[in-house]
């Protein structure tokens, strides 16, 4: 529920959220600007190619055309779907379609990237590929990367803080480092 407060999805129960220096509830369109959402279940256009469906996303985020087709050629290429570009969404595996959706996510260039488990049920060599370019977006460009999973190892490689929410309350927040450290 909070990564669905942060990105406008769900009215924060009490308090304000804030996003990229704007309240969520108040100015909702300005907050999306700045975000890039992934859900646990990738939700790509079915009969739409996979470039039609990065390129779509690019237009209602108002990525200027010339933009649009560089980012999503370079998008495509990092995520390694150049070559299956013209596939319909219905065509690719889960991970395919997990990292045309980091692709759709990505191609505003937002400040921040909420991911809700997204390795959950992936191969081997998807997990790899989306845990890299991840960590390589934020520390090459700083972007801030909003993950949401069960999987301590995952976040442990990922995060430099760690919250754990339990029952919707904030039980610890830290370092992976420090938080192991608590229960060693």
């Amino acid at each position: 529920p909070t990564a669905r407060m942060l990105t406008g999805f769900l009215a924060p129960t009490e308090g304000r959220a804030v996003v990229a220096g704007f309240d969520v509830a108040r100015s909702p369109s300005a907050a999306r600007r700045h975000i890039g959402v992934v859900p646990e279940e990738a939700n790509v256009y079915a009969d739409l190619t996979v470039r039609q469906n990065v390129l779509l996303m690019a237009e209602l985020h108002g990525v200027a055309k010339v933009e649009r087709q560089q980012r999503c050629t370079e998008l495509l290429q990092t995520f390694d779907l150049d070559s299956r570009a013209k596939q319909k969404g219905r065509e690719l595996s889960k991970g395919l379609r997990q990292r045309l959706m980091l692709c759709m996510a990505l191609v505003s260039s937002p400040q921040i990237l909420f991911l809700d488990e997204p390795t959950s049920g992936l191969d081997v060599a998807s997990t790899r590929m989306i845990r890299e370019v991840i960590a390589s977006m934020n520390r090459k460009q700083g972007m801030t990367v909003f993950l949401t999973t069960h999987n301590m190892d995952e976040a442990d490689q990922l995060c430099h803080r760690v919250a754990i929410i339990d029952c919707g309350q904030l039980a610890a927040i830290d370092t992976p480092v420090a938080l192991r450290g608590r229960v060693d």
